[in-house]
Parts: structure tokens; C-alpha cells; sequence
């Protein structure tokens, strides 16, 4: 879910003596609506409840009966008016972390590496060392690909690097009017050839490492010519899109005839940056309001402090996704469940995790919200060499978050090596990799 890294900084907005303000959280209203509609709903629920009405949820009811002998003693305006007081606190809570973020000086200034191909809007960005073993790595293309070189101390590409692998990051770019009537099959072509570049500029066939989205475009690549990848890695890729998360599912095929409207000339438009966050917002409607108001009460001047707001920035340094995609996603995998059934088709051709021979490595988050663990790890059961990591983080946790080093980063480097070390091998029995602190 990720595109162009951002460009070799001047001094920041702050250091001129300019006023910041963020765009984000997007959409800004629709978290703003949401945070007053739960609290105003509080207090519309107290005199519902206070007199038994049948308009109240009777799952909730037994919770609230609990409650009842503590209520009685109390006054029903002093309550109404703690209620308010603690609304009101709430509210502003959140949208003071909010505008301390807005307003936050913190800019992202990492320099990018040499670029070794380009493509319409795409770029191939080597991160060195000459010698080590090629890893071209895969984002999504809903989010910039700068996730996986966020910042100092968060940076999984440098990393790599340090470790003497040679990553490569595929930076999608922005969507040009060539890739407004991309197909997935189109990028995966491109994708193709992308690896082809890494496989010139380093003389050898590379790992082909997938981040989310990026992961099924990764194994659609691979399958399509096997000798031209070492060895694939998949982290938190979507494969049974209703295990685990049927009610994702069920919005997505609610949502997703409105979404993805024929346009005049048949293709549908692309699908706006805004709504993409929308539907993330739907899986869990309240996380702004939490981790707002957590930020707001975070100590200043520390790195919680900083990787809050560089992991912000990037959630709302989105980028819209092609029209024929976003049909493809929301119709296909979502709705129909292609890609478990084998019936999701590049150019004809089923993509098939079967197929896959050579080493794999299968990533899964324990808190991923937006992958649900169970959908993500029915690759290991059709990838027929496949090692299993679990990694104590979220979706976006795992490769940014203060335990990424040790629950991601070095098993996967660990991983990454042996592959460097050992000769192809038959399919061998799974394995399973364990995190190690």
C-alpha cells in the first residue's frame, strides 16, 4: 500500500520559522463526526436506560442492571452533569492530540538511494551493498513505500542493508494517467519488470519480499517466471479474504457497487484517497479517538513522540488506487473470494500459491486488524516450502513499531541468509521461525 519516498530534504517547515499543518487524521471530519456522535450517544443512552425503555439494547442491558444498585444513590442531574463534564474531557483529549500533531515539526528527511529503473511514475530504489543477496521488496499500492524506510531507527530497507543484503524498494510512484487504466495484471507486468532491473544491476536472481497487497502481487510475479526469484517473502498477505474478517467482507460487498461505478468509457475512476481511509476507518471506527487521545497525553520531545507522528504521516500519505484495481479488489478478492478458491486470474492464468517450489517465508501479525491472521495464513497450507514466522505486533506494527527489529527484522534477516547459504532444495518439510527478542 505505498509509493514515491520522499525527496532529499531542505530544512524543515519548522526550522523556517512556517506554521506546519497536517492534513490528517483522514478523513478529518468523518473522525471528528464520529468522535461526537459516540458521546453525544452516551448521553442520550443515560435517561434510556435510567427508565428501562425497550429502546435500549438488550444485550447491553445486563451490564447496565450492574451498574443499577451504584446509580440509585445518585443524583440523575449530578450524574447527567458527570456525564457531560467526562464527555466534554474526552472530546477534548482527542482533539488536543489531534492539533499537537497538526502542528508537529517532525518532517520525514531521509535522503533516497540511487534509483536504478524507472518506469511511468515507478522507480527501483538500491539500497546496497554491492555483493549481498538481492531482495526486491514489494509495498502495497494504496500507501507510499516509504513504510518500509521511514525513518532512522525505522527503516527496514536500511536495515537489510546493514545486515549485507542488498534491498531494492519498489516505489510505485503516483497514479499517472498511463496507470489510471491499470489492471492488477499491469502491474504486476510491471513488477516483472522492476525485478528484472535488480536481477542486471546485482547479477543475480533475487528474493522477491511482499508487504501486504504487495505480497500478492509478489507471488503472482514469481509464479509467472520461477527461475527469475530465489525465494519469496510474504508479510501480512490477504489470501482468504473471509477468514477471519467476515464482516470486512460483508462491508465490502455492501460498499463496494457504489465505489467502484462503470465510468463514461466503462473503466471506473480511480477510487479517492479519502475513501480508501474511510474504509479503513470502518474496520474500527474509534481508533482515532484512542490513539489521539493517548497522544495526547504522551510526554513531548521523546521517540514515542516521534514515531507516532512519522507512522501518522505516512497512514495519511495515501494515494488513490487505479479504477480497474480497486474492481479487481473490492469485487474480486473481497466479494468473491478469489484468490483461496484459485479463481483469480493474471492474464488467463490462475495464480496459484501451489505452484510455488522454491523457499517461502509466511509473516503474520498477532494484532493485524487489516489482514486478519486467519485469512493471511492459509498460504502456508498451499505453499508446499513454506516457514511460518508470528510476529508480536499489528499490520503496520511489524515493519515501523518500536519491536520490529526483534520480532520482524532479524528473524527475517536470519531467513534471508540461510537462503544466501543453502542450495535450492526439494520441498522440505515446514518449518516454523520464532522471534527472538
Amino acid at each position: 500500500m505505498e509509493a514515491q519516498a520522499a525527496k532529499p530534504a531542505t530544512a524543515s517547515p519548522a526550522a523556517q520559522g512556517l506554521a506546519i499543518h497536517r492534513a490528517g487524521p483522514r478523513p478529518l471530519p468523518l473522525h471528528l463526526a464520529t468522535a461526537n456522535l459516540m458521546l453525544l450517544s452516551s448521553l442520550a443512552a443515560w435517561p434510556i436506560a435510567r427508565r428501562g425503555s425497550p429502546l435500549w439494547n438488550p444485550l447491553l442491558q445486563p451490564r447496565f442492571a450492574s451498574l443499577a444498585p451504584a446509580l440509585a444513590a445518585v443524583d440523575p442531574s449530578d450524574f447527567a452533569a458527570a456525564l457531560m463534564r467526562q464527555a466534554m474531557l474526552r472530546l477534548t483529549a482527542m482533539t488536543g492530540g489531534m492539533l499537537r500533531y497538526r502542528r508537529h515539526a517532525w518532517r520525514r528527511d531521509l535522503p533516497d538511494p540511487p534509483a536504478v529503473w524507472r518506469e511511468g511514475g515507478s522507480r527501483l530504489l538500491d539500497y546496497g551493498p554491492a555483493g549481498g543477496l538481492p531482495v526486491v521488496m514489494v509495498p502495497s499500492l494504496v500507501n507510499r513505500a516509504y513504510v518500509l524506510d521511514l525513518a532512522p531507527g525505522q527503516s527496514l530497507a536500511r536495515y537489510l542493508s546493514q545486515q549485507g543484503l542488498r534491498p531494492f524498494l519498489l516505489d510505485w510512484g503516483d497514479l499517472g494517467e498511463t496507470e489510471r487504466a491499470f489492471d492488477l495484471a499491469a502491474y504486476i507486468a510491471r513488477l516483472r519488470r522492476g525485478l528484472a532491473a535488480a536481477r542486471r544491476t546485482s547479477g543475480r536472481a533475487p528474493v522477491l519480499l511482499g508487504y501486504c497487497m504487495g505480497g500478492n502481487l509478489a507471488l503472482a510475479a514469481a509464479l509467472r517466471k520461477p527461475d527469475a526469484v530465489a525465494a519469496l517473502a510474504l508479510l501480512a498477505t490477504p489470501w482468504d479474504f473471509h477468514a477471519g474478517g467476515a464482516h470486512q467482507a460483508a462491508l465490502v460487498q455492501a460498499l463496494a457497487p457504489s465505489l467502484v461505478p462503470p465510468g463514461p468509457d466503462g473503466a471506473p475512476p480511480p477510487l479517492d484517497v479519502d475513501v480508501l481511509q474511510g474504509f479503513f476507518w470502518a474496520l474500527d471506527p474509534l481508533t482515532a479517538m484512542r490513539k489521539f487521545t493517548l497522544f495526547n497525553a504522551m510526554p513531548e520531545g521523546g521517540e514515542n513522540e516521534r514515531r507516532f507522528v512519522a507512522m501518522e504521516d505516512w497512514l495519511n500519505d495515501g494515494v488513490p488506487l487505479a479504477g480497474p484495481v480497486a474492481r479487481e479488489c473490492l469485487l474480486g478478492w473481497y466479494g468473491e473470494n478469489t484468490p483461496p478458491r484459485g479463481a483469480w486470474l493474471v492474464q488467463g492464468r490462475a495464480v496459484r500459491p501451489q505452484e510455488w517450489q522454491k523457499p517461502a517465508l509466511v509473516a503474520l501479525p498477532e494484532r493485524d486488524k487489516l489482514v486478519p491472521k486467519e485469512g493471511a495464513a492459509v498460504l502456508l497450507a498451499q505453499l508446499a516450502n513454506a516457514e511460518r514466522l508470528d510476529v508480536p505486533s499489528g499490520h503496520v506494527g511489524m515493519v515501523v513499531g518500536p519491536r520490529a527489529e526483534a520480532g520482524l527484522w532479524r528473524p527475517l534477516a536470519a531467513w534471508l541468509h540461510r537462503q544466501d547459504a543453502e542450495k535450492p532444495a526439494l520441498p522440505r518439510r515446514r518449518r516454523k521461525t520464532a522471534a527472538k527478542a
